[in-house]
């Protein structure tokens, strides 16, 4: 398939990303109008002709939460009705991802709603990085490609040649990604046992399943959100003896007060990819984004053109 036949566009959320993933591509940018009318309403016009191409929209859940989704679901449809051969979702960041099961009484399922919103809006396949759980992928009728920036965080770790490094997951749902990422550094892990308070986003710590004293401590998490756990479990830690304390993640979430704990907390650094962007009030030094860029780029070259998607990990 012709890379002639390829169209990416982009929707407000994350512009930057969507530029770096066609410069990687050594393509241009699709073009289209994006914007809010003064009553709110979400207007999209696709500029360029897609009668039967194979068209990408870059498009993260993030803040603003609603505004990005409703965008991405309005330009799928767009397209859609422009005769678009093929419509890939390209969601780095998949927002409503936490709301993957009923774990209250009369609460929703929204990850699954959203997937539905997705494939009725005319999505025919969908691309993400790091799900917060497994099993959002079964929640679409479409094919779902979940990358993950596991060996990008490996990579930026290894080469620093930390000793005496232990992989701390920050919870027990996060630590058979936590072992991969240990396994893959040939280090131990350790798992921090938690409570979550209700629907605060306040959590307990309780535990630390493993030996961190005396060692070098990377806290792993899927996402930093207000930073509560990370930083939680960076404090037990060094309480339980351990020398240092970095902490990673795939995506920059950073809602408040997300900075200013990390901030003041005892965290040597910080390292995230650039799945969600972080506005210049949020950027601090301790905090190092991994570009991620490249690995949308192979990815969407690899489904335009027919290659596995797979095979991008299995060689690493």
């Amino acid at each position: 398939m012709a890379m002639d036949d390829l169209k990416i566009f982009t929707g407000n959320a994350h512009p930057a990303l969507a530029k770096a993933i066609v410069d990687y591509l050594g393509m241009p940018l699709g073009k289209a109008e994006v914007f809010e009318f003064t009553n709110e309403n979400i207007f999209v016009r696709i500029l360029d002709n897609v009668r039967e191409r194979d068209t990408f929209v870059v498009q993260p859940i993030c803040s603003p939460v609603n505004k990005s989704l409703v965008e991405l679901l309005i330009m799928v449809d767009a397209l859609k009705r422009a005769s678009a051969k093929r419509i890939t979702a390209v969601i780095p960041y998949y927002g409503y991802g936490r709301t993957d099961h009923k774990d209250q009484p009369r609460v929703p399922i929204t990850a699954r709603l959203v997937a539905d919103l997705l494939t009725t809006a005319g999505a025919n396949r969908v691309l993400t990085v790091d799900l917060h759980a497994a099993q959002i992928q079964g929640f679409f009728n479409i094919p779902v490609d979940e990358l993950t920036a596991l060996f990008l965080l490996h990579e930026y770790f290894r080469k620093k040649e930390i000793k005496d490094l232990v992989v701390v997951a920050v919870d027990i749902g996060i630590s058979k990604r936590a072992r991969d990422f240990a396994i893959r550094l040939d280090k131990p892990l350790a798992i921090m046992e938690k409570s979550r308070m209700g629907n605060t986003g306040r959590t307990e710590m309780l535990n630390v399943i493993g030996d961190v004293k005396g060692k070098v401590a990377i806290a792993f998490d899927d996402e930093i959100d207000t930073g509560g756990s990370i930083v939680n479990t960076m404090n037990t830690v060094l309480e339980r003896g351990a020398k240092e304390v970095y902490a990673c993640c795939t995506h920059p979430v950073f809602t408040h007060p997300a900075v200013e704990r990390l901030a003041a907390s005892p965290v040597k650094e910080v390292v995230v990819t650039g799945t969600i962007p972080i506005s210049d009030g949020k950027q601090l030094d301790k905090v190092t984004v991994l570009p991620i860029a490249p690995l949308l780029g192979e990815a969407i070259r690899r489904i335009h053109t027919g290659l596995s998607v797979g095979e991008m990990f299995e060689q690493k």
